[in-house]
């Protein structure tokens, strides 16, 4: 997004006032059309006045209405297709800590050049995004229970990390069911560097460049650079005289992720979008390293040894000014919370399958829809279709806030596609019994795919979870979740009828 400004204005009357510019929304957006259009519809700008001398009542009408844009303009496409015209958010988790941030950042700016007479108002806007950030962390309060164990190598990890310039605000801790993660060490604010790392501590393509596996690799047409990290990694962690040996020997032995699910908890996958995901991700791992071995051990026998194994990991991005991976806060953390990375918009199925765990109510969790959207392409100017959208989904409806007629919970998106390609569309100037019905229509058709579905899924078992080994509880705790969402669709389009019978 751009840059955004924010100046002092002379207003009507004498008095001055604020103006606080959002950063304009960017035309190569590919959601571009859809958002001006909300904000339109909504009497939305990106450009905001405050007087200096307004209450802060006052203030804080005009700075619902900043936040309302900011949702919107960070809206990503799911949010999009499940937010109705009459929902003003929160969004999600994600956009709520974006909108925020975005406006704590350009309000603190404008702070340090304001007037006397600005400074106050400004500061009551800024006290009051840093309340409702604090409020969103007790909303989305999924604490982990602390465990105590012997954390030797963990402190072994991080004397070594400020040995090599490692600057933190956290320390490791061991949680119940999720292993280890981190804790603040002291009192953390919004914006604050939780964690820094030098460039030179960092596993870089400039320690790859230097090693003799980038003369082996280099002229490999096939081969990402990515790909070349991993390889180095994967020797360097074996490697006694490693620079990054303490780091390497603090790593599990094994990483439980979905791409090392046994049989049996596969088998508990039938008939799930995590089984799907998790085959084809095998296929590609198994193709990319069926490409590079054994010929890389039968060219480079001295660096490539035979037992060489495939996973996956990623990479931040280092700043250029300081040369060195920033971690900053996007909401305050308290000393001995739970201080965690974000993994990204991804659904349940991603997060296990590389990273394997399952977070709850995560809102990018939804089932794709196979339906025809021609209708919504010879539609596409009426304004009920969103004409960025070419497929349809659904999630939990316990994530929606309107229960009710015209949606009864589901996304407004699809109800519309439903009443076109039924035939069925909704008219304010028909008679209520004909609406009712058009609406029985589209609620009997989801009913007809999702029931089945359900039926599918199978009921709940009274499997040993307890004792199961540890990719059978994640299989199982997928499975029921996609059990929850479809039946959260079937019980809506039940309600929904209900409605319309009384």
């Amino acid at each position: 997004m751009a840059a955004a400004a924010a100046e002092v204005a002379a207003a009507g009357g004498g008095g001055e006032m604020v103006v606080v510019r959002l950063p304009p929304l960017s035309e190569d957006d590919p959601l571009f059309q859809d958002k001006k259009r909300i904000l339109d519809s909504r009497n939305l700008s990106c450009l905001f006045q405050v007087p200096n001398s307004c209450s802060a009542a006052d203030a804080f009408k005009v700075l619902d209405r900043m936040i309302q844009a900011a949702r919107i303009a960070h809206m990503d496409e799911l949010e999009l297709y499940f937010t109705g015209d009459e929902d003003f958010g929160p969004l999600s988790t994600r956009n709520e800590l974006e909108s925020l941030n975005l406006l704590l950042k350009i309000l603190n700016t404008l702070l340090l050049t304001a007037n006397v007479g600005a400074m106050g108002v400004l500061q009551v806007l800024c006290d009051e995004i840093l309340l409702r950030l604090r409020s969103l962390e007790l909303e989305d309060n999924g604490q982990m229970v602390v465990q105590i164990r012997n954390q030797n190598m963990e402190d072994s990890l991080l004397k070594w990390g400020e040995q090599h310039g490692v600057k933190t605000k956290l320390q490791i801790a061991f949680f119940e069911g999720a292993g280890r993660g981190m804790v603040a060490s002291e009192n953390i604010d919004v914006g604050d560097i939780a964690l820094e790392i030098p460039e030179s501590s960092i596993i870089s393509e400039e320690l790859l460049c230097q090693s003799d596996m980038f003369l082996a690799l280099k002229d490999l047409d096939s081969i990402t650079t990515e790909t070349m990290l991993l390889l180095w990694s994967i020797r360097e962690r074996y490697s006694p005289s490693s620079k990054f040996k303490i780091y390497f020997e603090a790593l599990p032995a094994n990483f439980n992720t979905g791409l090392s699910f046994g049989i049996d908890a596969l088998a508990a996958l039938e008939g799930t979008l995590l089984f799907d995901e998790l085959v084809q991700a095998r296929q590609h791992l198994r193709q990319q390293y069926d490409e590079l071995f054994p010929m890389l051990c039968i060219n480079f026998p001295d660096i490539f040894k035979q037992d060489v194994s495939p996973h996956i990991i990623n990479y931040g991005r280092v700043d250029k000014a300081t040369k060195s991976l920033k971690f900053p806060l996007s909401r305050p953390c308290k000393a001995g919370e739970q201080c965690f990375l974000s993994y990204g918009k991804h659904p349940g199925s991603h997060l296990i399958t590389f990273y394997g765990f399952l977070p709850r109510d995560n809102p990018y969790d939804v089932i794709p829809l196979d339906l025809d959207t021609s209708v919504d392409e010879e539609d596409s100017s009426s304004p009920s279709v969103t004409t960025s959208q070419t497929s349809h989904m659904v999630r939990g409806t316990w994530l929606s806030r309107l229960r009710g007629p015209p949606t009864y919970g589901l996304p407004h998106h699809l109800v519309s596609h439903l009443h076109a390609i039924l035939g069925c569309n909704q008219n304010e100037s028909a008679p209520e019994a004909d609406n009712k019905e058009n609406d029985r229509m589209v609620l009997e058709t989801l009913l007809s795919i999702f029931t089945p579905m359900l039926e599918g899924l199978g009921e709940p078992d009274d499997f040993d979870r307890e004792n199961a080994c540890w990719d059978v509880k994640l299989a199982l705790d997928y499975k029921d979740l996609q059990r929850r969402i479809v039946l959260s669709i079937v019980t809506s389009c039940t309600s929904g009828l209900a409605m319309l019978d009384s």
